[in-house]
């Protein structure tokens, strides 16, 4: 068991039988009464974002996530399916819970799972990943008085607007958190 003072973002705790990652701690002390934390977490069971606000006596119990680096397989229909390289052991893992992940997984990328208690929760991505363009409209000189952009279709489908100097069959690098063209690979 900790204090809910002690939070910091980035730590997993349990409350009330739910699972929560920290993503944000404001406490708040006035003269006349306790320290009252605000606490943004996102419940790592149904990943809806909610704000706690507990007082400085509350306590909440310390949850430990395990980390596994899985290759991702290929897509199952319902379900996206997962290999431990060094056991063989394959996971699936269904696509409504990965929705936004499935844009930046190709074929025997390395993946970390998460887990709680033999329980999967979902997956990490890299920073960064790259993708190979499958589809993009030629480069039209012209209006360069703004950062001119197109748009591209990548190998996993997803769509995302690039400078007009990259072209159909490179590899470019996608952020995983906003989707945003982050370079060339």
């Amino acid at each position: 068991m900790m204090n809910v003072t002690e939070l910091r973002p980035g730590n997993y705790f349990i409350d009330e039988g739910n699972l929560y990652q920290v993503m944000d701690i404001l406490l708040n002390k006035t003269a006349m009464r306790k320290m009252v934390a605000k606490v943004k977490a996102k419940n790592m069971r149904t990943g809806a974002i909610t704000e706690l606000a507990r007082n400085s006596g509350y306590d909440v119990e310390k949850a430990v996530l395990d980390k596994k680096k899985m290759a991702y397989l290929y897509d199952a229909g319902e379900t996206l399916v997962f290999m431990d390289n060094t056991t063989y052991e394959q996971i699936e893992i269904a696509k409504s819970r990965l929705e936004w992940e499935q844009n930046f997984l190709v074929s025997n990328a390395e993946i970390d799972i998460l887990f709680f208690e033999e329980e999967i929760l979902g997956i990490t991505l890299p920073t960064s990943v790259a993708l190979k363009i499958t589809d993009c409209e030629p480069g039209v000189r012209g209006d360069t008085v703004n950062k001119a952009m197109k748009l591209a279709t990548v190998e996993t489908g997803f769509q995302v607007k690039v400078p007009l100097f990259i072209e159909n069959g490179e590899t470019i690098l996608v952020r995983t958190d906003t989707g945003i063209y982050d370079g060339r690979a």
